[in-house]
């Protein structure tokens, strides 16, 4: 498959109207906005980088990448191990429902090209597993996952905070050598690099089963 195809592909997995239900969750952002840990361009822009370099979002890219290789290396049993082992790392009962949710989503959507060969797994095993089995080299495979998950909590901050789209901007610019750094680092990593220091970030999730009012699932 042409470089370009492979662009055109990620691009539609991992756009905002890709049937997932992403827009529905906040990942426990919508707790930080209402304790006034998250408010404007600066704390918003530190709370994502966080949850990239040390956070869930440095543990999913793990993951990504360990399913990729686990396709292109037609080893099913690992794959299966990496999505057991994927489910089993959710901090709390909505990070569990919000990976799982979207992991069903993406592989029932994602059927319309090459099935992966899984047929239940947490979103970031998913995706890796598709972009394996599609050819999809994994750094911008990578890149484009972690892109598509900064982008997603901006969207609840312009919603939730409420930040205005210049501000949104301003914030995914920061976020760029943040997302190729750990896109990077992810691409060699193995899963002996799994790790999270986001402690705040697991609190704040697990405080949303309760938070009143709630616009969003996680």
């Amino acid at each position: 498959m042409a470089t370009e195809a492979r662009l055109l592909r990620l691009l539609t997995w991992l756009s905002p109207a890709f049937p997932t239900g992403a827009f529905g969750f906040s990942h426990g952002l919508e707790t930080a906005i209402r304790d006034d840990a998250v408010t404007d361009v600066r704390t918003l822009t530190g709370w994502i980088a966080a949850l990239l370099e040390h956070g869930s979002a440095w543990s999913d890219a793990v993951l990504v990448k360990a399913a990729w290789v686990a396709v292109t290396h037609e080893d099913h049993v690992a794959l299966d191990e990496v999505a057991e082992l994927a489910e089993a790392l959710a901090p709390s009962v909505e990070r569990r429902r919000e990976t799982m949710s979207q992991g069903e989503a993406f592989l029932t959507a994602v059927a319309a090209w090459n099935p992966p060969p899984i047929l239940r797994a947490p979103y970031p095993v998913a995706l890796g597993a598709a972009a394996g089995a599609a050819g999809v080299p994994l750094e911008p495979a990578l890149t484009a996952w972690l892109h598509a998950f900064s982008a997603n909590l901006v969207s609840v901050a312009v919603r939730a905070v409420p930040l205005g789209q210049s501000d949104a901007l301003q914030v995914l610019a920061a976020l760029e050598p943040v997302i190729l750094r750990t896109a990077n680092r992810a691409a060699a990593s193995t899963l002996d690099d799994l790790g999270s220091a986001s402690i705040a970030s697991d609190v704040a999730s697990m405080r949303h089963e309760t938070l009143n009012g709630r616009l969003f699932g996680s």
